[in-house]
Parts: C-alpha cells; sequence; structure tokens
C-alpha cells in the first residue's frame, strides 16, 4: 500500500477525518454535520460544538479507516487542523490526532484550516496550473489570493468587515429563514427577481471586500417595505453578493491572465455562484477549479492534501504545537 496519512477537521461544527495517500488521491472522507444541533440556536454554539466533537471523534476516524481499508500501520503521518476556528473544537481534534499518532508512532502534522481549502482545487483537478487566482468564500473568510505553488501565497484582498457567509446567514437570520442561510437564499433567489436596486459595496475598490452595508442595506428595505416579496428580497441580495465576488475575479483575470481561477470554501456550494464563476471563466478562456458541492464545505479530505504536501516539505510539527484560533495564512 502507498503512503496514507489520517486527517483529522474540527475547526467548526463538522466533525471529519479523511484517509489521502501520496498521490493526493482521497481514500476515504467521512463527515459528521452538526447542523441540526446549532439550527434551534441560529449559528453555531461552541460550547455544543465542542461537546459533539468529543461525542463522535473516535467513531468518525475508525469509519474513515474502514472506508479506506487501512489501520495505523499503513499511515505514513497524521494531518489536523490547528487554526483558525473555535478553540475548544480544535483541541478535540488536536489532542485525537496526537494521542493516535503516539500509539502509532508516526508524526503529526497541524494544517491551517484556510490552507485547507486552498488545497481543495486538487479535489477538483489533479494536475493544478500554476500561479492560479483562488476566490476563499466561506462563513468566516473572504478572500482573493494568487497561488504560486502549494504552501505559497499573496494575498489580492480580503473583506473588511463581514465575510460573505456570515452577512448570508444574517440576512436569513433576520428574514426568519433559519440556519444556515446560504442554501435556503439560494434557493428563493433561484424564483425571484432582482429588481430592488441593493448596493454592490466596494465594487471598483481593488480587491477587498465588504458585505455589512449590503446586509444592513437588506434590513433597512424591509423594515420600510413590510409587504416585502422574500424571493425577490433573496434574489437582490444574492445577486448583490455574486456581482462583487465576480468583479474581483474578473479584475484578477484581466491583471494576471492565470490559466485557472479556484473557488473554493463552504460558499463555493452554491450553484449560483458556480454558474457565475464559470460564465467569468470562460470569458478569459481559464479553467474554474471548484470542489466538487459535497467537498465544498470543511472536510478531513482538503487537510489531508494540506498536509501531505506540508508534511513532504517540512516534515512532521513540533508536538508541543496547539490550537490557534486566530491562525492566518502566511504569505509569500
Amino acid at each position: 500500500m502507498s503512503g496514507l496519512i489520517l486527517a483529522i477537521e474540527t475547526s467548526c461544527d463538522e466533525t471529519a477525518a479523511a484517509v489521502v495517500d501520496d498521490a493526493l488521491a482521497v481514500r476515504s472522507s467521512v463527515v459528521a454535520s452538526q447542523i441540526d444541533l446549532h439550527a434551534p440556536f441560529g449559528g453555531v454554539v461552541p460550547e455544543l460544538a465542542s461537546r459533539s466533537h468529543l461525542e463522535l471523534i473516535t467513531t468518525i476516524v475508525a469509519e474513515a479507516l474502514t472506508e479506506a481499508d487501512a489501520s495505523g500501520a499503513d499511515l505514513s503521518a497524521i494531518a489536523v487542523t490547528s487554526g483558525p476556528g473555535l478553540v475548544g473544537a480544535l483541541l478535540v481534534g488536536i489532542a485525537a490526532a496526537k494521542a493516535l499518532a503516539l500509539g502509532w508512532g508516526v508524526p503529526v502534522v497541524g494544517v491551517n484550516h484556510l490552507e485547507g481549502h486552498l488545497a481543495s482545487v486538487y479535489l477538483a483537478r489533479r494536475d493544478v496550473p500554476f500561479p492560479h487566482t483562488a476566490l476563499l468564500v466561506s462563513g468566516g473568510h473572504c478572500m482573493l489570493t494568487r497561488t504560486a505553488r502549494p504552501g505559497s501565497y499573496t494575498l489580492l484582498g480580503e473583506t473588511v468587515d463581514d465575510s460573505i457567509g456570515e452577512a448570508y446567514d444574517k440576512v436569513a437570520r433576520y428574514l426568519g429563514l433559519g440556519y444556515p442561510g446560504g442554501p435556503v437564499l439560494d434557493r428563493l433567489a433561484e424564483t425571484g427577481v432582482d429588481n430592488l436596486g441593493f448596493p454592490r459595496p466596494m465594487l471598483q475598490d481593488g480587491y477587498d471586500f465588504s458585505f455589512s452595508g449590503l446586509k444592513t442595506a437588506v434590513v433597512n428595505y424591509v423594515r420600510q417595505h413590510p409587504d416585502f416579496v422574500v424571493a425577490d428580497v433573496a434574489a437582490s441580495f444574492v445577486a448583490a453578493c455574486m456581482d462583487v465576488l465576480c468583479t474581483k475575479i474578473r479584475r484578477a483575470l484581466e491583471e494576471f491572465g492565470d490559466e485557472a481561477v479556484a473557488v473554493v470554501g463552504g460558499v463555493a456550494a452554491s450553484p449560483i455562484l458556480r454558474r457565475r464563476a464559470q460564465a467569468v471563466a470562460d470569458e478569459f478562456g481559464s479553467a474554474l477549479l471548484i470542489p466538487p458541492q459535497s467537498l465544498a464545505t470543511d472536510n478531513a479530505a482538503m487537510i489531508g492534501i494540506a498536509g501531505w504536501q506540508k508534511f513532504t516539505a517540512l516534515g512532521g510539527s513540533d508536538p508541543r504545537f496547539g490550537p490557534e484560533p486566530d491562525l492566518r495564512l502566511v504569505y509569500s
């Protein structure tokens, strides 16, 4: 059997484990979502998330190994998300990874969750072109980067306030649509009309993003129009978000001419974003690198890919590492 890495992801509200081989092929991927646990609260409750990870982690890891027909004896290393994320949730995954690594006598590799998302392009295409433009959009992050090679990134722009996923959830919560907000707003947007003229914040301002003002515009409109049509509000909000994201992608492709553009992170599961991003990529003859919908949200397969790349380049991490809830990407 070729070299294998076991990967563990517990940064927020998914308990995930995967086995990835040294050719970056995913042998197994198991994800247990906590959406139903947190939905009554309208968002993730950190203490509940940590407890759920603690209850599930052993079972999820065992399922991933069984699905891959692997055991500890087959592993070259264990990769685990070290940040960013909820400190208690991260701690559960790191403790599990270190215990298993000690028992099996293999190194452990701490992986930046954001690098995991950027590495998820390999879930879309194994022969990834470099450099490529990458838009990372999720519940906690919104940034546009260029990836020169695995582990080497240049930041083009990032949000100055809310992430796009956070804006989706806040708007959905205000409209009484439940949690998470992205899927339901997208579904409604497909049936509504973009006719409310919501602003496109920072549309002409370089590569940075802002979504707080757009969220406020939605709230103000709903307050002033009690007879609002929810599908039209959704369509107008989503269209504004997509216009901003796709304008930034287009600007980067115009400036750099990369042959590929990646869209990664939980918001990349949006069918509307996938269509809009594909149209922009087609304008420039660029390939769109986007993970399958099932692997766009948090998962351990992406952590395994990033873990292999880091392990190959740097070896195992210092075993004293711990959770880093505010961990950022290192740009070079």
